[in-house]
Order: C-alpha cells, then sequence, then structure tokens
C-alpha cells in the first residue's frame, strides 16, 4: 500500500487505510528522517492527538515507536490544539513534531501532520523524504522498532507533558489582554468538539470578558457534523449566542487551527473579513509593516488593503505550508488563508484559530463597537465583496492537470457579464473578472471533493459564478 502526504499530512478513513499497523510504519519513517536529520545524540519530538476515534491510542503508538527508535517522546497528556503542539516543537528545541488528526474532515477520517523543527508544517522535501523511507522499509520488509509503553516512562524515553501553559504564555505576547479584558465582552466559544475546546475559556480566565461554552465535551463523532468553522456547521453557535445575548460566538475547527465568527445578530463572519479586520488593525493601530501573504482562495480585499498600507503581496497555492515558506524567508506582517488557517507576525508559521480568535477580541475591543459594525466599515472601506464555496462531492479523483487544462481551453470571455481580464492556474483554475469578481475551480488536497469557489460584488453575481463553475467543473 502506498501512503502519500497531501497539502498537510496524510489522511485517511479510520479501519480502512488508517490502521494501527500503517501508523507504526509512518511513525517508523518518521524517526528514521528524524535520525538521519538530527545532530543530537539523542533527538526529541512531540507527540499530540486530537478528539478523533482512537487518536489517544494512535498516539501512543507513535510514542512507542519514537521510544524504540531511541528518541524522546514528548506526548500530550489529553488532547490539545495543533497550534499548542507545533508550538512545543520550537519551544523544547525538539527535531519534529507529529500530531495525530484529521483536522477539519468528516469524522471517519484521521491522519497524521508532520512538524518540521521551526514550528510550522513539514516542507514538501521533508515529507518526500519521510514517503521514501516508508517505501523503503516496506521493499525491506523491515517493520517498526517499538518499545513497550510502560517501559518507555520508565526508561525516560517517553514523557508526559501539558503543551497549553507555554503557549498561553506566548499568546499573551502577540494579544493585548489588558485590551481584551477592557471590553467586557461577552463572547460563546464554539469548541465544535475538537480539540481546541477550553482553550479560550484559559485565555480569558484572566479578563473581564464573560464567556459561555458550547460543544466542549468529548465526542468523537463531532455530533454528525464536519467539525469545520463554516456558517451551515454553526447553528448551534447562532442559537447560543441568542441565548445568552452574546457580543460575538468564535468557532474552531477539529484541531483548534482554523478560526469562524459570528457577530451578535447571528451573521457569521468569515475568515476572509477576519483577515482584512486584522490587517487593518496591525498596520493602523499597532503601527505594524511586513509583507501579506494569502492563498489563491482568498479575498481581493487583502490585496486593496495591501496597496493601500504600500505592502508586499503574495499570493501562493492553499495550503498554509505555502505561506509558511514566505514566513520563514522574510518578514510576513500576516498570512492567511480563506479556510480560516491565519497567522502574525513574531509566531510560529502555522495557522491558528485561537490566537485569530483572540485577536478578534481585541480588535473588537479597541474600537468599542459591535462586530458587525466593523464588518460594515470594512466592506464600505475595501468591498463591497460577497463570497461563497461549493465543495462537490466526487465519486473519482480528478487528474489537476488534466482538469485545468481542460478550463483553460473553455475559458469563457466573459462570467456573470464582466470580461474575464486574467486566468491563474497556480492552484486549479482561477478567472479574475474586471470588476475585480473571481472564480476559482480546485481538486482539494484533503478530502475527494471538487471545490469552487467565488466573490463577486453581489450575492447574485456570486451565485451566477458559482453555477458557471459548478456547472463547467461537472
Amino acid at each position: 500500500m502506498t501512503i502519500r502526504f497531501g497539502t498537510d499530512g496524510w489522511r485517511a478513513v479510520i479501519s480502512d487505510t488508517f490502521t494501527f499497523e500503517n501508523v507504526r510504519l509512518v511513525a517508523q519513517a518518521i524517526a528514521d528522517y528524524v535520525l538521519e536529520e538530527s545532530q543530537r545524540p539523542q533527538p526529541e519530538v512531540i507527540i499530540g492527538f486530537d478528539t478523533r476515534f482512537l487518536s489517544d491510542r494512535y498516539a501512543h503508538e507513535v510514542a512507542r515507536v519514537m521510544a524504540g527508535n531511541g528518541i524522546i517522546a514528548h506526548l500530550t497528556r489529553a488532547d490539545a490544539p495543533t497550534p499548542a503542539v507545533s508550538y512545543a516543537v520550537v519551544d523544547k528545541k525538539a527535531e519534529a513534531g507529529v500530531m495525530i488528526t484529521a483536522s477539519h474532515n468528516p469524522p471517519r477520517y484521521n491522519g497524521i501532520k508532520l512538524k518540521a523543527a521551526f514550528g510550522g508544517s513539514a516542507l514538501p522535501e521533508q515529507a518526500r523524504q519521510v514517503e521514501n523511507l516508508l517505501d523503503r522499509n516496506q521493499r525491506e520488509a523491515r517493520g517498526p522498532n517499538m518499545m513497550d509503553y510502560e517501559l518507555g516512562l520508565k526508561q525516560d524515553l517517553i514523557r508526559r507533558f501539558d503543551p497549553a501553559w507555554a503557549y498561553y504564555q506566548h499568546l499573551s505576547t502577540l494579544v493585548d489582554l489588558d485590551m481584551v479584558s477592557s471590553g467586557e465582552l461577552q463572547v460563546v466559544a464554539d469548541g465544535m468538539y475538537g480539540s481546541g475546546r477550553g482553550a479560550f475559556r484559559d485565555l480569558l480566565s484572566r479578563t473581564r470578558c464573560h464567556l459561555y461554552q458550547i460543544r466542549s465535551e468529548m465526542n468523537p463523532g463531532f455530533g454528525g457534523i464536519h467539525p469545520e468553522p463554516m456558517a451551515h456547521f454553526l447553528q448551534a453557535l447562532v442559537a447560543a449566542i441568542q441565548a445568552q445575548h452574546a457580543d460575538v460566538g468564535l468557532a474552531t475547527d477539529g484541531d483548534a487551527d482554523r478560526i469562524g465568527a459570528m457577530d451578535a445578530r447571528g451573521n457569521f463572519v468569515d475568515p476572509h473579513h477576519i483577515f482584512a479586520l486584522a490587517l487593518r488593525y496591525l498596520v493602523e493601530k499597532r503601527g505594524w509593516t511586513g509583507s501579506v501573504v494569502k492563498s489563491v482562495s482568498t479575498t481581493r480585499m487583502v490585496d486593496r488593503l495591501a496597496k493601500r498600507y504600500g505592502l508586499p503581496l503574495h499570493e501562493t497555492p492553499v495550503g498554509f505550508n505555502y505561506i509558511a515558506d514566505y514566513m520563514l524567508a522574510e518578514e510576513v506582517l500576516i498570512g492567511g488563508e480563506e479556510s480560516g488557517g491565519l497567522s502574525i507576525k513574531g509566531h510560529i508559521p502555522e495557522g491558528d484559530g485561537i490566537l485569530m480568535g483572540m485577536l478578534l477580541l481585541e480588535i473588537m475591543a479597541d474600537a468599542k463597537a459591535p462586530l458587525h459594525e466593523l464588518v460594515a466599515d470594512i466592506q464600505h472601506e475595501v468591498g463591497p465583496a460577497c463570497y461563497a464555496r461549493r465543495d462537490i462531492p466526487l465519486k473519482r479523483p480528478v487528474p489537476k492537470k488534466e482538469m485545468v487544462t481542460r478550463l483553460q481551453d473553455q475559458a469563457p470571455a466573459q462570467l456573470a457579464g464582466q470580461t474575464v481580464t486574467e486566468i491563474s492556474v497556480q492552484d486549479g483554475v482561477k478567472y479574475i473578472l474586471a470588476d475585480d469578481s473571481w472564480l476559482l475551480i480546485r481538486p482539494s488536497g484533503t478530502e475527494p471533493v471538487l471545490r469552487v469557489y467565488a466573490e463577486g460584488v453581489s450575492d447574485a453575481e456570486v451565485a451566477a459564478l458559482l453555477g458557471y463553475g459548478q456547472e463547467i467543473a461537472a
């Protein structure tokens, strides 16, 4: 069986290909990679896990393999957010990190995210190296080296730890908790049953904000939803905001590296608006500078703000690892993508829903204005911008190169009454229109779906663009 790392690690269906045997094989390849690359006689690896079915047991097996190879395995005591685990890699100066999670994917999936020493997702060449080692081990029928769990603890090769407090301390250097406290906001935190549950409670316990939590208990089936902070999965959050008369609702995905929000009126505030609000705040209120990095599926409100402030702008394929490349190479003020993975200067090169949720509270407190007014204001400044996405399930994978060629060859002269002025094939096919609207069609890198994205100056234009995209992509 061939195991390959996608946009952010390896994901598969539990008990189909995501099995204990395969997890051990992947763990051995990661151990081989760490031993080859490390300059230390005894390297260290951070291991975390989310709330999915058997995630804690899979993490135990990864720790046993690391210990069996003489690698110190720092294993979290309980489920933890991916950003906290990633930060622990840097904090403990470990060689790598392994996070057992399938992030926002449906509950039948699980996965392994590989983290590099800098605290972000492993570089493509690092992932390929692990894949090559895995292939070699399978060719040579080389099974994993494993140590008994209790023996690993006794020999201090497996060490249990809590990554939360070092991570929270770090966040307190990026977010003004005094400003957040001054807002005395009524906040509803929707953990979506993921490993971000409890994070806002812990951080806001030191402020005068009032917090109400929902979907914070352990539920490996995620209540039958995808743990993705999109509007149609957040009706429980809308109800809680209304019941609590809250000012804002914050939702994090299955492993808390993504953010979504709701205003006091129950309107979804998508990551596009969070990105734009954060960029404006960091420049105008904090006086920060640096480049701006966004994925190809992210709002052009960000482009207009970057132009206003004279900041360099980079557009990348979908996947935070591409944004991380820039964060490692230059001073990036803010980077993010449509799905809610965002990060700012001073943080690890990793999407972080918890950080961005806290920053949104700071923005609200500083403005002394409700979130719906802030959204209306940013729309007035750099809009209008309406956005929607449709996910089309696929019965069979779509060859990306074939699809791109076909959509390029069939490119229309006009869409929704606007001239097509540019075609980008950076990731899928993106038609850019004369009024700065756009339509993007691309296969997902993590699920068997075709994603169709559109941004326009009105809901009617977005609907027309999505309708064309869905029809041409079928």
